[in-house]
């Protein structure tokens, strides 16, 4: 499906039935924020954070159009990501100049799973969202999070969904979604330009290397931002939030810089096996927006973005003072009961008859 798309997107642009998506930043903004002002953009924000968004869009932008060597799907997909982006940004600034007591709601000390990608983290974090006393970020809530009344973001997720496994088969063995189930607050960190998502499906080094040196505190501020957004709006933030990216090992002091009262949870798996698995993960998703894909250049750079990550965690862990518990991956296969029991005692949580049930219930899916 994947070659006959690319080859209907090619044809189509040649033959001048539909224009090529532009690349432009300028062009892009104009595009994703059509129908809304100039101030949506700055309502909740401060000046920096609108300076940053600007700046990663840039070079994001640049780096794809110079290094990425995208076939049409692949163009096609990063213009719809880039307007997404922009037009959720100018859609939750005027959401926030109507309803400013959504960026006041109170949240519980949120709880925070952290560990390398394909480390057991997804696996936690799900057992960890079953429990009724704990909440979570849904997939169609975290790449649609400007809130709707009527509430049709599961059904536009479950079509995302549907379409994503049409061009990958292979998409749910990788990781299992489901369009309102409990899922990584990945498009939070997406939509304010993180590299963490565009990484992992893109070949753009030099914005890979200007996001890994920048501050992330831009992109922790819009975080906050959007979970106390998420929260007034399902009304369930008196529970602790379940969350969860493999990002948040690298940048794990921006996070804490917003959520200081926060649990963290850190999954360690063997490097050599997260390496082997994060390189199929990346190769599976780069295969599909690119016809060069280079396996020896991704192997080399995962090994270099696990050993980052691993060095940044473990130096911001060493300076976290908080409650932290430790489960090994392994131990999470053969024992998840006996597991999720040592991390509650850690955490001094209560691991109730009714959140065992809901976990028995989660492995079983």
């Amino acid at each position: 499906m994947v070659d006959r798309l690319a080859r209907f997107l090619d044809h189509g642009w040649d033959k001048g039935w539909m224009p090529p998506p532009p690349v432009d930043p300028e062009e892009l903004i104009r595009r994703g924020s059509k129908g809304f002002s100039q101030e949506d953009e700055f309502a909740g924000r401060s000046e920096a954070d609108i300076v940053d968004f600007r700046l990663r869009l840039e070079q994001l932008s640049q780096a794809v159009h110079a290094e990425a060597q995208l076939n049409a799907v692949g163009r096609a997909f990063a213009y719809g990501l880039f307007t997404r982006a922009i037009q959720q940004r100018f859609a939750l600034g005027a959401l926030w100049k109507k309803q400013p007591e959504l960026l006041q709601t109170k949240i519980a000390p949120p709880i925070i799973v952290v560990g390398q990608m394909r480390s057991g983290t997804t696996r936690i974090h799900r057992l960890l969202a079953a429990d009724p006393a704990h909440s979570a970020t849904r997939f169609c809530d975290s790449w649609h999070p400007v809130p709707e009344k009527p509430d049709f973001r599961p059904i536009r997720g479950t079509f995302k969904l549907f379409m994503a496994r049409r061009l990958d088969p292979w998409i749910d063995t990788i990781h299992p979604f489901g369009a309102a189930r409990p899922d990584e607050e990945l498009g939070w960190l997406a939509s304010a330009f993180d590299h963490s998502a565009y990484e992992a499906q893109w070949r753009i080094p030099s914005y890979v290397a200007l996001s890994e040196a920048r501050d992330a505190q831009p992109i922790y501020r819009e975080f906050a931002r959007l979970l106390r957004t998420d929260a007034g709006q399902h009304g369930h933030g008196a529970r602790p939030r379940i969350l969860k990216v493999p990002q948040f090992a690298e940048d794990l002091p921006a996070l804490l810089a917003q959520f200081p009262d926060a649990r963290l949870v850190v999954s360690r798996r063997c490097s050599e096996e997260t390496f082997r698995s994060s390189v199929s993960l990346v190769a599976n998703q780069m295969v599909i927006q690119s016809d060069h894909v280079d396996l020896e250049w991704i192997e080399q750079e995962w090994r270099r973005k696990i050993a980052l990550r691993q060095t940044r965690m473990e130096a911001a862990l060493t300076d976290f003072a908080g409650p932290a518990a430790v489960i090994d991956f392994d131990q999470l296969g053969s024992d998840w009961e006996g597991a999720m029991h040592q991390l509650y005692g850690t955490l001094d949580m209560t691991l109730s008859a009714e959140a065992l049930s809901a976990m028995r219930s989660e492995m079983r899916q």
